[in-house]
């Protein structure tokens, strides 16, 4: 898969038991009730969708469905849910794109509340109609002991990595860098991810011209981005993502 962020995962093992009156972890997540109402297809083959849903560690299923929510109209836009700790709370949450109709991509948190699916938080939408953002990773970037969400925002025209992080109130953005993407229009999968290769993580991203591979450390105060090497193929991200390059 090495397309994918290692720190993404579209089914993730949740080990240990609920306590008593909570809900089981969530252990995988996927989207239903596909739909053309938005008609981007940003992603080629893998249409927008209505429903997000989702099962715990002990078989129940949730769903939400963006037809009931209430505001704007919107989808689901994404190769597939993240099932990962969000938050840092040691509970799987679900990390999504969702796009409104009218004000394009924003990148999602989904967990269980009371019984149910809801969006727990959100970054803003990008502000436009079809302009869309690819998730990278979600991990504790820079060592201080919170989740920082990083994703690259309008990777065919912006260009933007975009690192965000969890604050009383809700997320905060805390770096950006220009000039990196990880995606190209029609591709059905998001290519890089985020590595470990004994000095800490690094996402994994091609340069804007699609021509290197790039690893960029976040120390807290900025992003530095250095080449890893050029890019021919997807086995090249397959390489750096295993510290082969």
């Amino acid at each position: 898969m090495g397309r994918a962020a290692c720190a993404f995962a579209v089914v993730c093992a949740a080990g240990g038991a609920a306590a008593d009156g909570a809900p089981a972890p969530l252990v995988a997540a996927w989207l239903e009730a596909p739909t053309g109402v938005y008609g981007h297809r940003v992603l080629g083959d893998i249409p927008e969708a209505f429903v997000l849903a989702a099962r715990g560690a002990d078989g129940a299923e949730y769903r939400f469905d963006l037809r009931d929510a209430p505001g704007d109209a919107a989808v689901f836009e994404d190769v597939a849910p993240r099932v990962v700790d969000a938050d840092g709370d040691g509970a799987p949450d679900i990390v999504v794109v969702e796009s409104d109709l009218s004000a394009g991509a924003q990148l999602a948190v989904y967990g269980l509340r009371r019984g149910a699916l809801a969006k727990v938080a959100a970054t803003p939408h990008i502000g436009t109609r079809f302009r869309w953002l690819a998730p990278v990773a979600v991990a504790d970037l820079n060592g201080d002991g919170v989740t920082d969400l990083a994703y690259v925002d309008r990777p065919h025209l912006a260009k933007t990595l975009r690192v965000w992080s969890w604050a009383p109130g809700g997320l905060t953005e805390i770096a950006s860098m220009g000039g990196v993407t990880n995606h190209r229009i029609g591709d059905p999968f998001i290519s890089g991810g985020m590595r470990d290769c004994g000095a800490g993580p690094e996402l994994v991203l091609a340069d804007g011209d699609w021509r290197d591979i790039m690893a960029v450390r976040f120390d807290g105060g900025a992003l530095a981005a250095h080449q890893i090497g050029p890019l021919d193929g997807p086995a090249d991200f397959d390489a750096a993502l295993a510290c082969a390059r």
